[in-house]
């Protein structure tokens, strides 16, 4: 007969590591998005993939740093993407990341991400509004390309 096996029992919680003083409350528009996000991406030397928790009126929550990747990836998943969303009760999520070539372009990934994200969204409950694509002074929202 084999020994019981341990079980752990566990909390989550979020933890807050720093803040930010957002002076437009809301997030009304992919260029908010871009100036709310542009100092964690525009400067950045790799991929970093960002997700904006929002509440029911749209106005930031929480900031969480999901990946950080290679020069010209970064593979995201679901998961860690809703995970900090659920933790911090958003009503809905943006996400952004960064194209250190300063080509705001959108890969054939991201929109794949997208698509994924939106469909995971649709399963727990939480919107994905947008996704933003920041190179240096430019950004693409793959809402306004009809991809969410």
């Amino acid at each position: 007969m084999q020994p019981a096996k341990r079980v752990n029992i566990v909390s989550l919680k979020l933890v807050r590591e720093a803040s930010v003083l957002y002076r437009e409350r809301r997030v009304q528009s992919p260029e908010d998005a871009y100036k709310l996000l542009k100092p964690f991406l525009a400067d950045a030397d790799r991929e970093v993939f960002v997700v904006v928790c929002l509440d029911t009126k749209n106005q930031p929550t929480a900031i969480h740093v999901c990946h950080v990747g290679s020069l010209n990836a970064s593979i995201v998943h679901p998961r860690e993407v809703f995970k900090s969303a659920i933790l911090a009760n958003a009503a809905s999520v943006l996400v952004a990341h960064n194209h250190p070539s300063t080509d705001p372009t959108p890969s054939r990934e991201d929109i794949d991400v997208t698509r994924r994200l939106v469909e995971a969204g649709r399963i727990v409950g939480i919107e994905l509004l947008d996704h933003v694509v920041v190179g240096g002074e430019r950004f693409v929202s793959l809402k306004e390309k009809g991809y969410v």
